[in-house]
């Protein structure tokens, strides 16, 4: 999944309040009364859930898509970039969206991003090369990043305390239905008009949820959060920092897939910007697991990273392996929207509070062994339903482990950090994204993975090439058994907040 693939993300802003949950100077009275579909946020409420459910829509749409746009495009062996590009954009666009929301209200930057979510969409729906399909879903992360933290601005300023949990629940509930149904309407749309169809469909529907919305954000949330306050200056560091992370994270990437003696130079000063841009952005003591909050933000980074970094290479390997059409290839993934939502769900019992930290172990391991089992297809006695059960299972853990670290993000935070903290668990998750699906793409392509994109028929290939698709789950399934390694140290010693964050 994507930075908008995420189910649970959290808002880039400098405003604690947007965040935390408290009200700003422009938020909406604090009363028990009313709900998110009462005159006052009814129109509000429906223009923005429709437009989370039709980019939940997309972005579980793509996945099945992917595999016949590489393929038709000659592009497979540049399989991982369709993916890594979104993310490497989206990180910027996370924290120039955060500083434009708090000076200018999240108006602007919602209907940026919607246009250059919608523009992307287009470009990639319409490329006729690689390189420009890539570019078209590097252009829909600039639109991504900018729409996820708008969202979650307007949400802090229109709405009063009490009705912030439903309308977040709306939020997570809009991934469920994409989740189970997005699969199976864009294999079927691949296979009766086309994957082009599946990216121009999009921007169309998009408009009416828009112009439902615009109207009530611009009387509940448009301007600053207090006019009375002087506007604050750019963070011109902070913007510095996240563009050389996307920067740094380009490189990196292209380093890895191009196998060239050559490609180290990139590489290399694609590490040369990740490390000081990343230390800058992220808490003291993240890299190396210390206690409390560092851990859960390196937690969060390898959960979303070894999960996202698998599970786009579950559809391409069951059409070129296994000769699956793109329909039954995306069902495949479809229960995992429901499991996830389980785990979800399971997380939010008051019962299992005091069991949090080993609920997120559990949830690690289950990661772990779905990750680990989903290769096995590549045997041809193994049946094909394995992987839809695999990716059950780690649907559920996750479902449990990316809430939870939301949760506990806001329990080890002070009041004044929670902004700060809730960006960098962010840019974590984009980051680890960006780094294991570089890391797997360039392990696909170094075992021959381009290869199998040479089809005889529609779905079976010649040269197949199954160690290419383990060089990339098994090492994934290693990040997710060190990720339940770390889940044993989400205990903070000391005051929350404090130990070892800035």
């Amino acid at each position: 999944m994507s930075a908008l693939e995420p189910r649970d993300a959290e808002a880039d802003t400098d405003t604690a309040g947007d965040v935390a949950g408290r009200p700003g100077p422009r938020a909406v009275a604090d009363d028990t009364k009313g709900s998110v579909l009462d005159p006052a946020h009814r129109a509000l409420s429906i223009g923005i859930v429709s437009v989370v459910l039709l980019i939940a829509f997309e972005a579980t749409a793509v996945g099945t898509a992917m595999p016949v746009a590489a393929r038709e495009l000659n592009g497979v062996s540049l399989y991982a970039f369709a993916f890594s590009a979104y993310f490497t954009t989206s990180l910027f666009a996370m924290v120039l969206a955060g500083q434009w929301s708090d000076r200018r209200g999240p108006l602007a930057p919602l209907t940026a991003g919607i246009s250059a979510f919608a523009a992307g969409l287009l470009l990639s729906g319409t490329a006729g090369a690689m390189w420009l399909f890539i570019l078209g879903r590097a252009v829909q992360g600039l639109g991504g990043g900018l729409v996820i933290v708008a969202l979650y601005v307007i949400v802090g300023r229109a709405y009063a305390e009490h009705l912030r949990p439903a309308i977040m629940a709306a939020f997570a509930a809009s991934w469920v239905v994409p989740s189970v149904v997005g699969p199976l309407a864009a294999g079927t749309v691949t296979e009766h008009l086309g994957w082009r169809w599946v990216f121009v469909g999009i921007p169309v529907l998009v408009v009416f949820p828009l112009a439902l919305a615009l109207p009530a954000i611009r009387r509940t949330a448009s301007g600053p959060a207090d006019p009375a306050v002087p506007v604050a200056p750019w963070d011109r560091r902070r913007i510095r920092l996240a563009l050389g992370l996307s920067a740094g994270a380009a490189l990196l990437q292209y380093g890895g897939q191009e196998l060239r003696w050559l490609s180290l130079l990139p590489a290399v000063a694609g590490v040369a910007l990740l490390v000081p841009t990343a230390r800058g952005l992220l808490p003291r003591g993240t890299w190396r697991a210390a206690r409390g909050l560092p851990s859960v933000i390196l937690l969060r980074g390898i959960a979303a990273g070894a999960f996202i970094a698998a599970e786009s290479f579950v559809p391409l390997m069951l059409v070129t392996q296994r000769g699956l059409s793109p329909t039954l290839a995306g069902l495949s993934l479809a229960l995992g929207g429901l499991t996830w939502a389980l785990g979800s769900w399971i997380q939010a019992r008051p019962w299992t509070e005091p069991y949090r930290e080993r609920l997120v172990v559990l949830g690690m391991v289950l990661v772990a062994l779905a990750i680990a089992v989903a290769p096995s297809v590549l045997i041809t006695a193994v049946p094909v339903w394995v992987v839809a059960a695999a990716w059950g299972v780690g649907c559920l853990g996750m479902g449990a482990v990316i809430s939870s670290t939301s949760v506990l993000l806001m329990k080890l935070s002070a009041p004044a950090e929670v902004g700060a903290n809730s960006a960098a668990l962010q840019i974590s998750d984009g980051l680890s994204n960006v780094l294991l699906l570089a890391a797997g793409g360039a392990a696909f392509a170094a075992l021959g993975g381009g290869a199998v994109g040479h089809a005889v028929g529609s779905h079976a290939s010649t040269g197949s090439h199954p160690a290419a698709f383990a060089a990339v789950f098994l090492p994934m399934a290693g990040v997710a058994a060190v990720g339940a390694w770390v889940a044993t140290r989400l205990h903070a010693e000391g005051r929350p907040g404090i130990s070892e964050s800035r």
